[in-house]
């Protein structure tokens, strides 16, 4: 009888002590939800990305689990998932929608006119139909964006300081994308003013990067051009060593491409994009409207160069590039 009493004794006192822990468990009542969409898959890369995201948060008072929750949907490469993940984040009642690129915020703002979107980069969204103005974007969509022809220029000039006498650049990119078309035209015409010929190569799955690459031998090729896209960061790998293979100095926006082989990269810096992102979510999630939020440009480039493709594709790097790299892989 006594067993009994004191094992009901301890059974309480228990209760009592694990009650509290139970409580401080349950999320608050006041927890805001942010819908994160990405056209590409969940990739180391991405991985290091959606870490700066959350440490941007975190400075800024938001903690996952505490006051924020957070929910990831990924299209893996296939841009017509886009449309279907943002509605089945907006169906979650997120509060803030962030996305990745123009097509991603394009998706999303044909499902919701209301949702606050988060652009993470995009691409000419004036042009695009996304906002009004960068200064005053007028509806539920704001972020950060570049013009179309600002990385190709330089990426093309990056290619003429390397390759003697560049005549011939082949682009690859992908045609359902609108912010690609734009950049091709902006390139075709920034390349007719020096004399170099443009040639697009369209890819719209993996199973084309083999023939893709015959193509530019075929079409005598000096150097190679990738646009950024979600398909391409899927497979930066197989690219670079295509490029490698085909002795195709080239060149990339995301810098895992010069990581990974590719001769080299130059674009916004992603940490630094995911960053101000962040700043973007904080201040909606406190009541600003992304109709009064400006569309902003990217301010910190990286620039990166992999010295062991230059010696196999037999190439002398000018020191000038050298010093100014933000890294030079060895």
């Amino acid at each position: 009888m006594r067993f009994h009493t004191v094992g009901r004794v301890m059974t309480l006192a228990l209760s009592l002590l694990t009650a509290p822990l139970a409580i401080n468990a349950q999320p608050p009542a006041t927890m805001s939800r942010i819908g994160v969409l990405h056209g590409d898959a969940l990739t180391p890369e991405r991985a290091h990305r959606q870490q700066a995201f959350q440490q941007g948060l975190h400075d800024l008072g938001w903690v996952e689990g505490h006051n924020i929750a957070i929910e990831y949907r990924y299209a893996e490469g296939k841009f017509d998932r886009l449309p279907d993940l943002a509605a089945e984040l907006v169906r979650l009642n997120v509060h803030v929608l962030v996305v990745d690129g123009t097509a991603g915020a394009a998706a999303a703002k044909h499902v919701t006119r209301t949702v606050p979107i988060v652009m993470l980069h995009g691409t000419d969204p004036v042009e695009g139909g996304l906002v009004a103005s960068l200064a005053r974007p007028g509806g539920n969509i704001t972020g950060l964006a570049s013009p179309s022809s600002e990385f190709p220029g330089k990426q093309l000039e990056l290619l003429q300081e390397v390759v003697p006498n560049l005549s011939r650049v082949a682009v690859l990119w992908n045609p359902p994308l609108p912010a690609h078309a734009l950049s091709l035209t902006a390139l075709e015409r920034i390349a007719r003013a020096v004399g170099i010929q443009v040639q697009p190569v369209a890819v719209h799955s993996p199973d084309d990067f083999a023939g893709a690459f015959a193509a530019m031998h075929a079409g005598q090729a000096e150097a190679l051009i990738i646009f950024a896209s979600a398909l391409h960061s899927l497979h930066f790998r197989r690219i670079a060593d295509l490029a490698l293979t085909s002795r195709l100095p080239a060149m990339a926006r995301e810098r895992q491409f010069a990581e990974g082989g590719l001769l080299m990269a130059y674009g916004q810096s992603q940490r630094d994009l995911s960053l101000r992102a962040a700043a973007y979510v904080d201040k909606i999630l406190k009541g600003a409207k992304p109709a009064d939020l400006p569309v902003e440009q990217p301010m910190r480039f990286e620039f990166v160069l992999n010295l062991k493709t230059a010696q196999t594709l037999g190439l002398t790097l000018p020191p000038h590039l050298l010093y100014f790299a933000d890294e030079v892989i060895q």
